[in-house]
């Protein structure tokens, strides 16, 4: 069986996709409330000056899920700041915002990621297996 090499194009790839896969996700909702109001059917003018219109997207696959899964355990390898960069680049976010949160240029902000995706495809190159982040959640201690 070969190994797989990895390039900074297979690793923002992944990225990409597990942001989009992100976004595909159900919404998180608390548990416990409910709603006892009925549903308003508004007509179509009345929802045109809606703020936000909801978004209909599938559900991602299982593979899907697993591949962002793993991904987001390849953030361990990389800073904070690293983390932030590579993640607002996967969210397409514009380098003009990209700059004005690190307080840099383009040619500079870009460096950065990809100093951040090559950190990432050389530990995927060599082999090292991300290690599962500790639960913060002990149970009930009292």
């Amino acid at each position: 069986m070969t190994r797989k090499h990895w390039t900074i194009d297979e690793v923002a790839a992944r990225y990409e996709e597990a942001a989009r896969t992100g976004r595909r996700l159900p919404p998180v909702r608390v548990q416990g409330y409910f709603n006892v109001w009925p549903i308003i059917v508004r007509q179509q003018w009345e929802r045109l000056s809606a703020d936000e219109q909801p978004r209909h997207y599938f559900p991602p696959s299982p593979e899907a899920v697993d591949r962002m899964l793993e991904t987001m355990r390849w953030m361990q390898w990389l800073d904070v700041e690293q983390r932030h960069l590579v993640w607002m680049r996967s969210d397409h976010q514009p380098w003009r915002k990209i700059c004005g949160r690190f307080g840099c240029d383009r040619t500079t902000a870009w460096r950065r990621w990809q100093k951040a995706l090559q950190t990432v495809a050389d530990q995927l190159n060599a082999g090292v297996v991300p290690r599962h982040a500790q639960s913060k959640n002990v149970g009930n201690l009292g």
